[in-house]
Order: structure tokens, then sequence, then C-alpha cells
């Protein structure tokens, strides 16, 4: 067996390396005549093609990031590969777009090439949200009545409890996550703020750098602490500079070989980035049944689960990608790998600057740190998040060999982290008595006014419940949001409403 393993690891035809990427922003100064979901995709394939020298008819497997702009388009796997001039023998397209999609899709890959099952993959998203929303501002406006053939329609549901309280979308819930931490770590909101505002500033001057990042201006830490109409509140404590810019066309790929298949192609050493291995584990779909919310069991495992099988550690790396929907998120993942706050965090610019093209950015982010380990540094680390702080996958890059890499791996190591996983609070909906806060937060509206607010409270039992914040009681408000004390772990009351429960202190 051992000699087997060995064979795996220095045999050229199983080692896989990465020959070509390519990225693409497509601007118009009319958003409606902007490039669909299929069409960046097409662009950032035959950019990757270029750079590696490869005709993309030779592909053997084709996997695509699932989009939500056109959902018209239905799976856009034959429609892809016809584009391309392609037949690959393997085509899927993913079940539904998280933001750790494309490390995934990166490690089934490399997987297939470790089996010997393909020599050349390659990996594509794209998403055409600012060519959609163009599209529809036509339609609402009676100009254009085509749009509504490619647009889906959401199926209404009846909102669950936690979508009754106003958490709903990332935005609502990442900030229950960020004031968590915050308390856990001892910071004070000022502090914790500070830290996100020096996170993003470094953020923007890597996106001002690179030519495939969205917004190309350097925000200081000062710009992204001041709320103002260009950066108003969203969810407290988040305003729009520390959140996901999603109104974008971006689209990017990579293709992947074994190492013996880029050289019988005549592609230069230098310019191949090896694949290391990968580790995925993630939390509980709900997010009220998450056993906390000041740390994650499964980010956690999957980071250093990747550091073992790697045989690495954060000193080996000169290039990290901490996904960066919201602050909470590389905030508690740089504490996890031990990455310094004073060194950036991004190869892209971040889901603000660099763009936030829903599943597709880290997609961006392997392009990006190809191109980063080609010129400089040895290995480079990426972490992606997806989800409700949901799922989390991460995975090495070097521009030397990964010594340790063995492929096809089980990157699943779901049941690590659920042995580490503490006990999930009891879940409880209709309770009105004494409480402590957990966590919470503010939502607001788009004039940056509080429209709604909601408490995770504890009950003396430990069961979990939520609280509507009555965002008109301006001493309520005082309490939560001005920073003055930790609100987190402060004692109140969940009292009987005539719709739901709220909090009172």
């Amino acid at each position: 067996m051992e000699g087997a393993l060995t064979m795996a690891m220095t045999d050229p035809e199983r080692i896989p390396v990465i020959i070509g990427v390519g990225q693409v922003n497509d601007r118009p100064d009319d958003p409606d005549q902007g490039l669909d979901s299929l069409g960046l995709m097409v662009a950032a394939l035959k950019l990757a093609a270029d750079d590696a020298g490869v005709p993309l008819a030779e592909i053997d497997s084709l996997a695509i990031v699932d989009q939500i702009s056109f959902h018209s388009l239905g799976k856009l796997c034959e429609p892809l590969a016809a584009a391309i001039g392609a037949s690959p023998a393997i085509n899927y397209q993913s079940a539904a777009p998280h933001g750790d999609t494309p490390v995934r899709l990166l490690n089934e890959a490399a997987n297939r090439i470790g089996a010997g099952e393909v020599k050349l993959a390659a990996v594509v998203g794209g998403e055409a949200l600012r060519t959609a929303a163009g599209r529809a501002a036509k339609a609402a406006s009676g100009e254009d009545k085509s749009y509504n053939a490619i647009r889906k329609v959401a199926t209404r549901r009846e909102p669950d409890y936690a979508q009754k309280h106003g958490l709903a979308a990332p935005v609502d819930v990442y900030p229950l996550y960020e004031n968590a931490t915050r308390a856990a770590w001892g910071q004070s909101l000022a502090e914790a703020q500070a830290e996100s505002a020096e996170i993003w500033s470094r953020f923007s001057q890597v996106a001002a750098a690179n030519e495939g990042a969205w917004i190309r201006k350097p925000a200081s830490p000062a710009d992204i602490l001041e709320v103002n109409e260009r950066n108003r509140p969203i969810a407290f404590p988040y305003s729009k500079l520390m959140v996901a810019n999603s109104s974008v066309n971006q689209g990017a790929g990579f293709l992947v070989a074994s190492l013996a298949e880029a050289r019988r192609r005549g592609i230069a050493e230098d310019r191949l980035i090896h694949v290391g291995m990968g580790a995925a584990a993630k939390e509980p779909p709900s997010i009220l049944a998450r056993d906390r919310y000041d740390g994650s069991v499964s980010m956690e495992t999957s980071i250093r689960r990747t550091l073992d099988l790697n045989g690495m550690t954060v000193a080996d790396f000169d290039f990290v990608e901490l996904y960066s929907c919201f602050p909470c998120v590389p905030k508690m993942a740089r504490r996890v790998l031990g990455w310094p706050v004073d060194r950036p965090a991004s190869v892209f610019g971040g889901l603000t600057f660099g763009g936030g093209p829903i599943a597709n950015y880290m997609s961006h982010a392997i392009v990006s740190m190809v191109e980063t380990l080609r010129r400089e540094g040895r290995y480079g680390f990426l972490f992606a998040n997806g989800g409700f702080a949901t799922d989390n996958h991460c995975i090495v890059l070097g521009k030397e060999p990964i010594v340790a890499a063995q492929f096809p791996q089980d990157f699943d190591y779901q049941a690590e982290a659920e042995a580490k996983r503490g006990a999930v609070p009891e879940l409880v909906q209709d309770y009105a008595g004494p409480a402590t806060i957990e966590s919470y937060t503010i939502f607001h509206a788009r004039d940056g006014a509080p429209k709604a607010g909601v408490v995770v409270a504890r009950t003396p039992e430990g069961r979990r419940t939520l609280a509507h914040v009555d965002v008109a009681d301006a001493a309520m408000l005082a309490f939560l949001t001005d920073g003055k004390v930790e609100p987190v772990g402060a004692a109140g009351q969940v009292v009987a409403l005539d719709e739901g429960f709220g909090w009172r202190a």
C-alpha cells in the first residue's frame, strides 16, 4: 500500500496542476446591453484557454458553478459545451449556488486527475446581476417585455420562525456572528469595527492593483467606518462598504491538468500551479440549530484539517484568500489560521471591492492566486464560505510541488466537525420571561433609519428563542448600538406582544 501511495504522489499523470486562468468584468454603459451568465462563462473560459495555449475542444471534464442571474437559461452544461466547441465526458453543474462551490469543484477536478479519470478539466462560473437589473428596470418601465421570459419568479412560502423575525438573507444573519464574536473576543464595539475597517481597507488596496477587480479605488479605514449616504448602514454593525457587492457582471474560470499532460503540451513549468489537498465541513442548515454564534466548528475543522493534510503551517503561506462576504468571516478564519491583521487577507480584493458574483467569487480568487503565485511567493491558502456561515471548504495552491498531496482524496470532514460540536440549544418559539442576549442585530431601511431588530436570547434553562426589538425605543436602540456597554450577555425580558414576542431591558 505504501508503494502505491508513493507512486501516486510522484506519478506526473496523477498530479493536478492549474495550467490556465481567465476572468472578465463586463460593464457597458447601458447595463441592459451586458452579457448574460452564459456569455460571461464563455468569455472566461476562452481567456483561460488562451492563457494555457490549450484548445477548449479537448477538455475531458466541465464543471459549472450554478448561477442565479438568468434562471431561465436552465442547466448550462450542454449550451456552454456547445459554445466552446467541447464534448467533455464529464459535464455537470453544481446543485445550488454556494460560496464554497468553486473550491469544491477544483478539489473534485484534482480528484479525477489523481484517479486517472481525466487529463484536462475546466471549472467556470459567471453572474450577470448587473445585466439582469438593467433588463428588469427596462421591463418595469414598459420598454422591454421580454425580460419576463428570462426571469424566474421565486415561489413565495410562508415565512418560518427566523424569517418572521427578519432573519431571511445572509446580510441579516452574519451580524449575529459579528456581535457574538466581538463579545467573545473581549473587544469593544470600536475595536471590532476598527479591525473590520483595517481588513477591508487592505482588500480595497488589493483590488485597486488587480485588473480583474470591480471597484479599483482604495478606501482608508476611516472611509470604511464613516457612515454616510454612500456608505449607509445595512444591518448592525455593518454598513454598505462592509458587505458583498453583488451588482456586478463577472465571470471566471480555470483549467486543471495532470502534470504529465501539461508537460506534453509544452506548458512552461513556471506557469504551472500545483493543487494541494482540501477539507470541507458544514454547519447545520438552520441558523437556529447552530451550537454557537461566536465561532464555527466546521470552519475550524476545514482550516486546521487542510493545514494538517498538506503538512503546513501558516508560516508556509505567502498569500491567503479568506472569504469576505461580511467581516465576521475573515475575522474568525484568520484567528483559526493565525493570519495577522496587518497582512492582506485576499489576492482578489474581497467581495466588496473585487466583486461579489454570488457563488463564483472563489473562482476569481483562484484565478488571482494563480496569477499572484506565478509572479512571486511559493504557497497560497484559500478558505471559502457559503450559505449562512454554513459551508466551508479550504485548499492549498503552490508554485512548488506540495509533497504531502495525494489524490484522489476524501475532503469531507463532517464527522470530525460534528464530534467537536457543542450541544445545540433547544428552540422555543412561545417563551415569555427572563432571558439573556446571545446575539442581536438592527436592520436599516435604504434611508439609513432603523426599521426593525431581533434579539437571539437564552432562557435561564439555556433554551434559545427570538424576540423583536422596538426600534422606536430610543434607549433600547442606544443600548444595543452605541458601544458604551456590551449587550451580549445582558439580562432582560421576553414579553408577549399582540404579534409575537418582544425584547425589554
